[in-house]
This record gives structure tokens, sequence and C-alpha cells, in this order.
């Protein structure tokens, strides 16, 4: 009995040890995959193309998770909407988040941030030909942006002349105007030479190149993890490598787009 009784504990000590070596250092995901959050539909930024995924926000996560141990392979996307990104990083559905996701204090209260690995601004996208060259000439323009945008508004704010119109998609912005009728769209600058870039796009349009607000993209992470430093770590090694300027090229080509020289490559945050 007593020879019984021994084997189940050791039994069961097995079975704990199995089950802690199985978890992650944060967000409660097997040690052999890791789920991460994007963007689906933010080309240039974080998109699904079939069964592909693409974007600068994808290159860097997926250079930070193979920093972390996981290869491509071992890595799975999860579409993470603007709206269901705190709640995704709560309930741990997510290990991480890389989705255009702007580090703010009031965010800070309920998640952590590894990062940043950009500095972003709000900008301007143009005709290719157009003489816009900064909010300042928007005057008596019509301006477009998605329905509910506070990109759009901080340009009204900002320039009272300015028409403003608001479309379900960038997609319609965009088709706006290229027929005429629109004379600029604005939103951050890498999603603006994101859309540049695609190929339906390509030549047609240009970044204006003067952001007029900072906005941090952090990696998004639950506060319990225990990564940020090693995420930090991963996204300078990216930077120094020259990897990190290789993605931003990649994913904008053709657009004029530059991250603000005066803030990028960024310098990280502490670790909280």
């Amino acid at each position: 009995m007593r020879k019984t009784r021994i084997a189940a504990v050791a039994a069961m000590a097995a079975v704990a040890a199995l089950t802690l070596s199985a978890c992650g250092g944060g967000g409660g995901a097997a040690s052999d995959k890791i789920k991460i959050g994007i963007k689906f539909d933010q080309p240039g930024v974080g998109f699904k193309d079939g069964d592909t995924y693409k974007g600068f926000d994808v290159d860097v996560a997926k250079y930070v998770a193979n920093e972390l141990g996981f290869p491509a392979d071992k890595i799975e996307f999860i579409s993470t909407p603007s709206a269901n990104r705190e709640t995704a990083l709560q309930n741990k559905q997510v290990d991480m988040i890389f989705a255009s996701y702007s580090i703010t204090d009031k965010r800070k209260e309920s998640v952590a941030f590894a990062g940043p690995y950009l500095i972003a601004g709000q900008d301007l996208l143009v005709p290719v030909d157009s003489t816009i060259a900064g909010p300042e000439d928007l005057t008596g323009k019509t301006l477009c942006s998605v329905t509910g945008s506070t990109s759009a508004q901080k340009v009204k704010d900002l320039i009272p002349g300015v028409k403003l119109q608001e479309q379900s998609g960038y997609a319609e912005c965009l088709g706006g105007m290229s027929g005429g009728t629109i004379d600029a769209v604005t939103t951050d600058d890498i999603i603006l030479a994101g859309l540049a870039a695609q190929p339906a796009n390509a030549g047609k349009f240009k970044v204006v190149g003067k952001p007029f607000s900072e906005e941090k993209y952090g990696v998004g992470l639950n506060k319990e993890s225990t990564k940020c430093a090693d995420i930090n770590k991963a996204i300078e090694k990216m930077i120094t490598s020259g990897d990190w300027e290789k993605a931003i090229k990649a994913n904008t080509e053709g657009t004029g787009y530059v991250p603000n020289p005066a803030l990028n490559p960024p310098k990280m945050d502490p670790c909280a």
C-alpha cells in the first residue's frame, strides 16, 4: 500500500512538472506556440492575405517572437481589432499584441507595454501631384478619414475651414481621392504609407511627411507578463541589425514615407 501511495505521489509530481514546463512566462501560452494579436485589415502594417500575414507590425512580431524562441511556424496570429485589444490581453487570449497599438497612460491602467518599436505620427496622404504640404494647406479642401476617427476631428479642430468627409474604410477614401472628390486622407503616417504601397495604388499617392502628433506603437502585454525586458532587447537588436529599417522600406516602398528621424529609431521605455 505504501509503495502504491509513493508511486501515485510521484506520478502527480511528474504531471505538475510537465504542466509548469508547458506554460509561457506571461501569457499562459503553451511553450511550443505563441499567440500574437495583429490587425488583419491594415495593408502595410497588419494584413491577412489568404493564409499569409504581412506588414511592418507582422515583421516586428516575427522578429521578436523568434528572439523569444518561437520561429515563424510556432506563431499563431489572432485578429485583434482596436476595440478588443485590452480584453484579449486581460483574458490571455493572446500573449502579446502588435497592432498599431499606441502607448497611453489610460491603457496602462489595464494592460502593460514593451517598446515602443515605432513612433508614428498623424499625417496626410495626397495625390502625387498635390501641392498640399501640411495641415495648414487644407483650408477649403476636402479631407477624408474613417467614420468616428479621432484623426479627422483633430485636423478639423486644427484647420476649421477643412471639409470633412467620413467613409466606412480607407479604401473608400482612396477611391474618392483617385476620382478627384477628395483632396487628402488622414491617419497615422505608416498606415497611410501601407495603403499607398499596395500594388493597386502604386505611384498614385504620397505621404506628405509632416506629422503633427506622436503615436508610440508598443507591444501590448498582460499586466502579469514578465517578458517586457526580453521584448525590448529583441526590438533593440532588430534596430541595430538593420532589419528594422529593412522592414520599414519593404512595407512602404514608393510612398516617400520616412519615420520621423527626430523620434526614430525609437528608444525603449523602461519596463514597469
